[in-house]
């Protein structure tokens, strides 16, 4: 697996374009394999998430199965000065320890099923718009994914931002026709306890959610 990062350049027409459209986004990202595949079996998937860091700062991550070449949105969108980065994910997956405390980054579409009808045997996804509904989705999660988000005497440690409602153009595959699908995506920041090592690790290569190929669902880690 490998990790990438490209800093955007949050001035440029090209960087506009990009940010258009979380499907703008998943289109450039699909270029970066050349028709390589973007599901690994055993290995994991393709997951990208933009980040917005302090000083105007605009990233673009990706975790991928095979390095991609993002040397296009390079062009388009970066910086001459912050070439594309990319390292081996390998060693600091093969690091984590249950017990272990990180400072973790997850964009996520916290959704629920709901029953739609009477007999309660039809469901539909609703995403979760409230803070307390979008923590709640996490931590109920938590378990399954490998971790424990680090509580203090009162609460978690961890902060729900960037929440945003997007829209985007869809065509259906059997019809051909063009659908507005909503997308709800918030960002996770938090520290972390590691409780089930593999599980964590499937998470960071994977993903969680749903979203995956439009920005949401990549889980990363920085030291505490």
């Amino acid at each position: 697996m490998f990790l990438t990062r490209l800093q955007l350049d949050p001035g440029r027409p090209g960087t506009r374009r990009l940010l258009a459209s979380p499907r703008t986004v998943h289109g450039a990202v699909v270029k970066a394999f050349d028709g390589r595949e973007m599901v690994v079996a055993g290995q994991g998937r393709v997951l990208w998430r933009l980040d917005q860091a302090s000083g105007n700062k605009l990233y673009l991550y990706v975790v991928s199965p095979t390095e991609p070449d993002l040397s296009h949105v390079a062009s388009d969108a970066g910086w001459p000065e912050h070439p594309v980065q990319t390292r081996d994910y390998a060693p600091l997956l093969d690091r984590l320890e249950k017990g272990q405390t990180w400072n973790f980054r997850l964009a996520a579409n916290p959704v629920r099923s709901v029953r739609t009808d009477d007999k309660q045997t039809t469901t539909k996804r609703t995403a979760q718009l409230t803070v307390a509904g979008q923590t709640k989705w996490l931590l109920e999660r938590q378990e399954r994914l490998g971790f424990e988000v680090v509580q203090t005497t009162r609460d978690h440690e961890l902060m729900v931002h960037n929440r945003r409602g997007l829209w985007f153009d869809k065509r259906e595959r059997a019809t051909g026709e063009r659908n507005r699908v909503p997308l709800y995506s918030v960002t996770y920041d938090g520290r972390l306890r590691i409780t089930d090592p593999e599980a964590l690790r499937s998470a960071l290569v994977s993903g969680v959610g749903k979203g995956k190929a439009y920005g949401c669902g990549l889980l990363t880690l920085a030291p505490a």
